[in-house]
């Protein structure tokens, strides 16, 4: 199996401008890349250029331009033009599928924020000096960067990437590992009921508060956002010294709400990861939950809209994008590979609708968004209760149903 670990560099002020340069480069190189295919494509031949022929050009592109391009590692630009190349075949990918396309865009050097080097010892080298008790990595045109490693790294490094985050610069590494010994079973299983009032309910009953970090970083958000309103859109290298910290403060404070969710995401799924060996949850396709509603034409006046519940629906897919559903899920799914335990999405229509005793199943059988009440029977219980029951009975059927 493969394993990502993320590390905080410290790089001195030198090591951090190459990193910054390397950055530069190779968004230049991607931008260029882009721009052979959108002109080849717009000649009246049609011709479309693919990642072998863009690759073949980098021998002659390090011997025209040494000093940037010829600085950096080979195979680190390869994968630049193959992360082109991905971004293309999604595209052409969505118009088969009849989605919308999104063509490949410019990035800009603020925009570009990684560097990918496929292999460790071809332009990296992770832990470049082993008798150093300080753990280093190695890049090409850098030097030895100070990691500060928090934990073993497990089996054998398989690709390095340089990654910036505001200020800072991590290493991200994957790595090779044998499948670990499961978890002692338990004998419990559980089915858990996403929601925003709580985080989730579990079938057992138990709710997790729902930490809404977002909104707990509205109030200094929305000043240091007010505070970088106040000047003009320009380019990164002519904002002054009081712009430059109204953008780092607005991303600070992304940043750390977005490492609390992170955080709180990783301790709630090893929660029950630890406790039980079957996890049901709703299946739930997030991205179509947070699409923004249609507008409304009013039939009796051209250009006139009528309301369409645009407002609440807005507040309510922040609310979803706060809670990190998809992060939480995709962390559990993750961990329980690892653990040996069994995770199971299952259809979420109606889950909350129908009566976990008699089985009747009726929009009016939950009459408000915490409290159900059965029509049929007078089953009375919290919603997100009954929700998990469902989920979790759900979930035994598809394992009973296709045995591992």
């Amino acid at each position: 199996m493969i394993r990502a670990y993320k590390f905080l560099m410290r790089p001195t002020v030198g090591q951090a401008a190459a990193l910054g340069e390397m950055l530069r480069d190779h968004c230049s190189l991607y931008n260029a890349a882009l721009q052979e295919r959108r002109d080849a494509y717009r000649h009246t031949s049609k011709t479309s250029i693919k990642y072998g022929t863009q690759s073949a050009q980098l021998k002659e592109i390090r011997a025209f331009d040494p000093e940037r391009q010829g600085r950096w590692s080979f195979s680190s630009q390869q994968a630049t033009l193959r992360r082109l190349d991905k971004a293309f075949a999604a595209f052409f990918r969505r118009i088969k599928a009849g989605d919308t396309p999104g063509y490949p865009r410019f990035r800009g050097v603020n925009w570009f924020d990684t560097v990918d080097f496929p292999k460790d010892g071809d332009g990296c080298r992770w832990g470049s000096t082993p008798h150093d008790p300080v753990t280093r990595v190695r890049f090409q045109g850098v030097g030895h960067v100070k990691v500060n490693q928090h934990r073993p790294v497990v089996g054998k490094v398989k690709t390095v990437s340089v990654k910036r985050e505001g200020r800072r610069w991590y290493v991200v590494l994957t790595a090779e590992q044998t499948q670990p010994e499961p978890l002692p079973a338990t004998g419990s299983v559980v089915g858990i009921d996403m929601g925003i009032a709580s985080f989730l309910t579990t079938s057992d009953g138990e709710h997790v508060d729902n930490p809404r970090h977002a909104r707990k970083a509205a109030a200094k958000l929305e000043a240091a956002q007010q505070q970088l309103s106040r000047f003009g859109r320009v380019r990164g290298d002519k904002r002054t010294g009081n712009h430059q910290r109204a953008v780092r403060r607005v991303a600070d404070l992304h940043r750390k709400a977005r490492r609390r969710r992170l955080d709180h995401a990783h301790k709630t799924a090893l929660g029950l990861i630890r406790d039980h060996d079957l996890i049901a949850h709703e299946d739930l396709k997030i991205r179509d939950m947070v699409r923004t509603v249609a507008p409304k034409p009013d039939p009796k006046g051209e250009g006139v809209f009528l309301p369409n519940g645009a407002g609440a629906k807005r507040g309510l897919n922040r609310s979803i994008s706060d809670a990190g559903w998809g992060v939480f899920l995709t962390i559990l799914t993750s961990k329980a590979e690892s653990a040996g335990r069994a995770v199971i999405a299952v259809d979420p229509r109606n889950t909350s609708r129908t009566c976990p005793e008699c089985g009747h199943v009726a929009k009016e059988n939950r009459p408000t968004q915490e409290k159900f009440h059965c029509v049929s029977c007078g089953h009375q219980a919290h919603a997100d209760h009954v929700g998990a029951l469902n989920v979790l009975r759900a979930g035994l059927v598809r394992r009973d149903a296709y045995p591992a």
